[in-house]
Formats: C-alpha cells, structure tokens, sequence
C-alpha cells in the first residue's frame, strides 16, 4: 500500500487500461453493476475537500497521500442487479423483484473483484495505490450527485509513489495468518 504520492500525472490511457482490466473480474449473471468515479489533477481537491475537512489535515498522518494525482470512488450499483435478474433467462430466481431477495450482495462483492483487479492492474504498470475507506459519505454523494443506488465501496488514490517517505501504517506490524489459520478440512 502506498500512502505518498508524487503530485506527477498519470497517463490517463494507462488508467483506462487498469480500469479495463478490473472489468474482467468475474459478475453475477454478468450484471456488471460497477462503476468508477475518476478524479485527476487538480479535481482531486473536489474530494479531499468534502471528505477531509481543512482543520484535519495539519494534523493528518500522511500529508502525501492528499498529494495523490488521481482519487477513484469505487461504485457499485444495485440497480444492474435488480435489473439484470428481472430479464428473462433470470427472471425465475426472483432476484429481480428487491435487494432483500438476495442471500448475499453481490453488487458490492463483484465491485470488490473489480476493484481488486484494478488494484493488481495499478500495481503492474509501477503505480502505487492505497484502497481506504472514505468519510463524510453525504458530503460526497452531493459533491458528485451518486444516486440512491450506487453503494460507495471506498476510494483508491493512486499515482507514482515517494518511496523514501514511505510511512508505514498501524496495523503493518500485524503478522498475516498462516495457510493453517484459515483452511478448516471437511469440517469447521
């Protein structure tokens, strides 16, 4: 994860070709209900400025990330999914008819995989990126008037890193889990 940022610009063909790629990720039903809100340059402080208010940041603990030349809202749309399982090869599950109808939101898990994706994609082409849960949610849903049915997943910076200001956050000290920790054979 990289929370510093060089302000240089990101070829915008290099993004298109990132976010192409997230669009491989597998979809229910191929519902493709995700969505990318791309703000480069000098837009980013559009962002910023609903999301990190100005008394924050002199205190903030990474100051290059606001320095990120592109910030990225990844979306997912509930409504593709209620509206691919209402055509007719899909239209018997009963998943067309409300979000309620579903075991499991797969809006928000196919806009995850995309988003993993476009992540691995960044990191490919030598960007450096940071996924990170975003604030002030109203703010930003008037800011960039989202409707109702797009589910802010999290917000991506992204942009050539400053590797020597590199800051490590709180958790990096966590050990990750073994193969062991997570694989339960035949039973829990």
């Amino acid at each position: 994860m990289t929370r510093s940022f060089r302000s240089d610009p990101v070829d915008t063909a290099v993004l298109e070709s990132c976010i192409d790629f997230g669009l491989r990720a597998p979809s229910a039903g191929k519902s493709q209900g995700w969505h990318v809100l791309l703000l480069q340059g000098e837009e980013t402080s559009r962002y910023w400025d609903n999301a990190l208010p100005q008394s924050k940041r002199e205190s903030f603990a990474f100051p290059h990330l606001l320095t990120a030349p592109v910030v990225a809202l990844m979306l997912a749309d509930t409504s593709a999914y209620l509206q691919r399982y209402s055509e007719p090869d899909k239209s018997h599950t009963g998943l067309g008819d409300s979000v309620d109808a579903w075991v499991a939101p797969y809006w928000t898990i196919d806009a995850s995989f995309s988003t993993m994706t476009f992540l691995l994609a960044l990191e490919d082409n030598g960007l450096g990126a940071l996924f990170f849960a975003h604030a002030n949610e109203e703010k930003l849903r008037e800011e960039f008037q989202l409707p109702d049915e797009v589910q802010i997943l999290g917000t991506v910076a992204l942009g050539y890193a400053i590797e020597q200001d590199e800051r490590r956050g709180r958790s990096a000290s966590r050990l990750r889990k073994t193969v062991d920790e997570v694989i339960h054979r035949s039973q829990w």
